[in-house]
């Protein structure tokens, strides 16, 4: 399974604008609420739920926030980016700039682990996360993630 199997443009961010966590997964489920019709609060309040069992900033600049709804039919995705960076609670105590938005259904298991490695595999490659963070704009970003997602 391909990120691009799932990521719509439309739920790409290229600047995020918010401070901590909470306003970055607000900001981050928006576009993705308005793509699927998925409730946004409901949304918020699982990963908010998700972060209090452990954050999901995994380093290096890197948060891969993500949850699990009842009311999901398929996986979704976003991404969002943010040059300034946010304190996401990352277990390098560094803040975060790259963020990858996974919602799950409830029963999905093996895909959204599937999923979940498949993302953290390709922000493994320092050179992708940089011209992630270089990309000028929303397109450049979904070419860059395209380009990283056919080659893996």
């Amino acid at each position: 399974m391909r990120i691009l199997d799932i990521l719509k443009e439309e739920t790409i961010i290229s600047e995020l604008h918010a401070t901590d966590k909470k306003g970055v997964l607000e900001e981050l489920t928006a576009p993705v609420a308005q793509t699927s019709g998925v409730n946004q609060e409901e949304m918020v309040r699982v990963l908010m739920e998700r972060e209090r069992l452990g954050s999901t900033g995994i380093g290096d600049g890197i948060a891969i926030p993500h949850g699990k709804l009842k009311s999901l039919e398929s996986l979704l995705v976003g991404f969002g980016r943010s040059h300034k960076g946010v304190d996401f609670e990352a277990i390098d105590g560094k803040p975060a700039h790259l963020f990858f938005l996974l919602m799950a259904p409830e029963n999905s298991t093996g895909a959204h682990l599937r999923m979940l490695a498949r993302i953290s595999r390709l922000l493994k490659d320092s050179s992708f996360r940089q011209r992630l963070m270089t990309a000028a704009d929303r397109r450049k970003l979904y070419m860059v993630i395209a380009d990283e997602d056919n080659e893996f």
